[in-house]
């Protein structure tokens, strides 16, 4: 094609001898590449926001606990209640070796925390070092649990993002400085940051993290446990093993089988499926959206162009007439058609990417990293499937054109 100033010019006069239905329809084109582009990248700031939320946590693990019994069963009556106890743990290593990680977490709720100047309410978590496996910390300044804390019993804690924002609020590292938590002082080894709306047993941004043995014995919870937390190996899925760890825990404790409401089971794999399909889902939707709408802009631009071809069935005779081949018509107008697709599209990505910016400005005004915007390979994409529409919006009325003979013109005339 054939990109020079008389093209331009027939441009030009198409705009201006058809200017309500040129408009109407490079808003068409202009809208629907906006409304692709703005829900690509909205959808992609979504999506990046939701993973923020389940950030740290093992995409295959699962959490069992114990509730009250809904059935009598061996003797006990139902709404018994009963508990896990780290005798558990020990049974299901042994008899589950398809689970990887298999560790306990012990929660006391509603602890006030101090220093000399500041208090702040929240809870404590009593946890082995293996924990990070099923929750990656994020340490802003020290260490987390580790084996030696556990083995030797230590008066050594981790604390959340807003412990660590309440009891030092003018910052810096508080490693080695105690904090009291019911008549009892902690030194503090880590401070962690994790956030996100996903928590086990309660936000550990709100938690004072200890050694599970510690919090065994000064809280008096001997051998007790509150969840079981754990993951699975390579190749195999929670859904799999979790009914055969139910099964086994029942039996230990004298619960029924059939008891379903026994035992609280979470399975984090098919949540984490579960939100990846309704993303794949959303992808979908917001492309069959755009699309659709891109395909009427590119109707438009055909009804056009076939009401220009009509409007210059003269001027076309003449120039048949004159000397200019088939191919010459049919190059001019798909030029015609391409070019206004083209300039409409484009100005629909410039305004897509500029309120993008905008909506990812605001969203990240207080120092968040979600990125609305589209990838450069998709723009180029985009670019290059409004010249095809604009290509295909073109070949009708370019073969209209070609049909006209110089004698029909002049008898139109």
């Amino acid at each position: 094609m054939k990109f020079d100033r008389d093209t331009f010019g027939e441009i030009f006069l198409t705009l201006t001898r058809n200017r309500s239905r040129s408009l109407l329809t490079a808003f068409g084109i202009f809208w629907g590449i906006f409304m692709l582009l703005a829900l690509i990248g909205a959808g992609n700031g979504w999506q990046m926001m939701m993973k923020k939320n389940f950030e740290g946590f093992a995409t295959n693990s699962g959490f069992l606990a114990a509730m009250p019994t809904t059935e009598a069963y061996a003797g006990f009556r139902k709404g018994r209640s009963w508990n896990l106890t780290v005798d558990d743990i020990t049974r299901l290593q042994r008899q589950v070796p398809q689970a990887e990680i298999i560790t306990p977490l012990i929660g006391k709720w509603g602890v006030t925390f101090s220093t000399d100047e500041k208090t702040f309410r929240g809870m404590i978590k009593g946890l082995y070092a293996d924990y990070q496996h099923i929750e990656s910390q994020e340490m802003k300044y020290g260490r987390f649990i580790n084996e030696s804390d556990v083995q030797q019993l230590r008066k050594v804690c981790v604390i959340g993002r807003r412990v660590y924002e309440s009891l030092f609020p003018e910052g810096g590292d508080p490693c080695g400085k105690y904090v009291r938590a019911n008549g009892i002082y902690y030194r503090i080894v880590g401070v962690t940051f994790n956030e996100g709306d996903m928590n086990i047993n309660g936000p550990i941004s709100e938690s004072l993290v200890i050694p599970i043995t510690t919090m065994q014995r000064a809280y008096n919870f001997g051998n007790v446990i509150g969840i079981i937390c754990y993951t699975v190996r390579k190749g195999t899925k929670v859904s799999e093993i979790q009914p055969v760890m139910e099964r086994i825990v029942k039996e230990a404790h004298y619960v029924s089988p059939t008891d379903r409401s026994a035992m609280l089971s979470l399975d984090a794999e098919a949540l984490f499926d579960t939100v990846d399909n309704l993303f794949t889902g959303t992808r979908v939707l917001f492309w069959m959206v755009g699309l659709g709408t891109l395909l009427a802009g590119a109707i438009g631009v055909s009804n056009i162009m076939m009401v220009t071809v009509k409007e210059r069935t003269v001027e076309i005779g003449i120039r048949r007439a004159i000397g200019a081949t088939p191919v010459d018509i049919l190059q001019q107008v798909i030029t015609e058609s391409v070019i206004l697709t083209i300039v409409a599209g484009m100005c629909g990505i410039s305004f897509a990417v500029l309120v993008l910016q905008g909506l990812e400005s605001g969203v990240n005004a207080n120092g968040g990293d979600i990125r609305f915007q589209v990838d450069f390979w998709t723009a180029i994409g985009t670019c290059a499937l409004l010249a095809v529409l604009g290509g295909l919006a073109g070949l009708a009325p370019s073969y209209r054109a070609m049909a006209i003979k110089p004698i029909e013109a002049i008898r139109d005339e």
